[in-house]
């Protein structure tokens, strides 16, 4: 079983390394999608995964429809704080995708038009534009492997 975490163009490695520490604890798989904003090699993004980066899977594509057309039967969870779904409301299965933007501009509306119905957001207060990047997956992932049980976690 896994589940598929995607950054669609993210600009701050830390955020990636956290994800990327996160995809580890997990088996999460981790899309990344360029352009980047760093150099993979940057000290920060290793730092952020610390010694866990053997245990992630990555995978790097040219672009979101290229991804895409890699995983034609994928199912595409788009993030947002635009959206009205809330990310509990679905009912995730494994091999999903959970695909983040940028962390500046948040995904691109074509999209997010692209799939209307797996939209989802996390809810917070109107006093924040949006939570960090490596909170919001981390969020979204456990909710996806709690509906799961937690299958092949101890």
């Amino acid at each position: 079983m896994a589940f598929h975490i995607v950054l669609v163009e993210p600009e701050i490695p830390a955020n990636t390394g956290n994800i990327a520490r996160t995809c580890a604890a997990t088996g999460t798989i981790l899309h990344l999608v360029r352009p980047l904003g760093f150099n993979t090699d940057d000290k920060t993004l290793k730092r952020a995964g610390l010694d866990y980066w053997y245990a992630v899977e990555i995978h790097y594509h040219d672009s979101f429809q290229e991804l895409k057309e890699q995983y034609p039967d994928g199912r595409f969870f788009c993030a947002s704080t635009r959206s009205s779904q809330v990310y509990t409301k679905h009912s995730y299965r494994d091999d999903d995708f959970f695909v983040f933007g940028k962390e500046t501009k948040g995904l691109p509306q074509d999209i997010l038009d692209a799939h209307p119905d797996t939209c989802i957001r996390v809810p917070m207060t109107d006093k924040v534009r949006s939570l960090n990047l490596s909170n919001s997956a981390a969020i979204v992932v456990f909710e996806a492997l709690r509906q799961l049980d937690f299958a092949d976690l101890e």
